[in-house]
């Protein structure tokens, strides 16, 4: 089978490689689609995502959704042919962090795409996967294997938006608007926010926000309007930081309001990064990282599916399996995409 494989930044090889066959427990899936996250982009142009390096031959993707081809022994409630979207991680349910109910700190996470444990755990961006079956979440016949794929981003932003805690009636700044900060943002206004402002340098970012129900749109660089934010002990009650940016934390600390909330989405550059902490302690702030997700897939999955959320605007671009690198390259250019798709035949 063909797999997309990065072996150093910006080489991406579609390589032959041997089609896994499932244990028992395991389903075998055809993958048919899947998303270019921001981690895949990082490791494609930097070899590393974060503070993970790549040092082996890595099949890139943790975004996909496909069709079963084959059950391994044990396997029931599944069936071959049945569509599934597929959550990348799979947690052992024993070790101390599982067993507290916080899966996503698994000390024995296999998270299908990522290089944080030596040999890395392969991704998804293959014409076939071999998964536990309790990693696949059944999707209609008639929903698209692509906005099947959005499951996984949106239960990143399920996730974010539940350690933010109630929105209802809440001001929330977005800071940062691409996929996943767009995705937060159309998430949010289902969950009750009351007002959304979001931030971008982007005027493109800044229009798909405000198609995705923003109620204003400010770009990153005006600073009178970030200081006016920031007057008289802050503004917003949540602060979603999803830039990635040590400029939009700063943004968020500064915007939040005193006894307010800032959710660190974004992945912030390896090393130290400068944080504000006096703003912490002296507006007495909840500032809360967020990591993958935990429960949050099979919602996310469901919410596509039924249609109560609509993700399809974010979904500019696909190219086959064998126009991988351009994929890439679009995927990284703001100006022309934003959410972009593989395709496998």
């Amino acid at each position: 089978m063909l797999a997309a494989v990065l072996h150093e930044a910006k080489k991406l090889v579609i390589d032959e490689i041997d089609t896994p066959q499932p244990q028992p427990g395991q389903v075998q899936i055809r993958v048919r689609a899947g998303g270019i996250c921001g981690s895949d982009l990082s490791y494609y142009f930097k070899g590393k995502s974060g503070d993970f390096a790549v040092r082996e031959p890595f099949v890139l993707g943790h975004e996909v959704a496909g069709e079963i081809a084959a059950l391994g022994e044990g396997v029931s409630g599944l069936s071959v042919g049945q569509r599934v979207a597929v959550n990348p991680g799979l947690n052992c349910g024993t070790c101390r962090f599982c067993v507290k109910g916080m899966p996503n700190h698994c000390l024995n996470m296999r998270f299908m795409g990522s290089a944080s444990t030596f040999p890395h755990m392969q991704g998804m961006f293959r014409q076939y996967i071999t998964a536990a079956a309790r990693q696949c979440v059944p999707v209609p016949d008639s929903l698209d294997f692509a906005q099947a794929s959005m499951a996984e981003p949106l239960a990143v932003a399920l996730h974010a938006l539940k350690l933010a805690g109630s929105l209802v009636g809440a001001r929330m700044l977005l800071v940062g608007c691409g996929p996943i900060g767009c995705i937060v943002l159309a998430a949010a206004r289902r969950a009750g926010a009351h007002r959304i402002v979001a931030v971008d340098l982007a005027d493109k970012a800044l229009a798909m926000a405000a198609s995705l129900g923003a109620d204003e749109t400010v770009l990153a660089n005006d600073q009178a309007r970030i200081d006016a934010w920031a007057r008289e002990r802050g503004t917003f009650d949540v602060v979603i930081e999803a830039s990635g940016s040590p400029a939009g934390l700063d943004t968020a600390l500064r915007a939040v309001r005193a006894g307010g909330t800032v959710i660190q989405l974004g992945n912030l550059p390896a090393g130290q990064s400068p944080v504000a902490a006096n703003l912490v302690m002296a507006k007495e702030l909840r500032y809360q990282g967020s990591f993958r997700f935990t429960d949050e897939y099979a919602t996310a999955a469901d919410e596509i599916a039924s249609r109560r959320i609509d993700l399809s605007p974010l979904m500019t671009h696909v190219f086959p399996l064998a126009e991988a690198n351009r994929a890439f390259e679009v995927a990284q250019d703001r100006s022309q995409s934003m959410k972009v798709h593989l395709q496998f035949d």
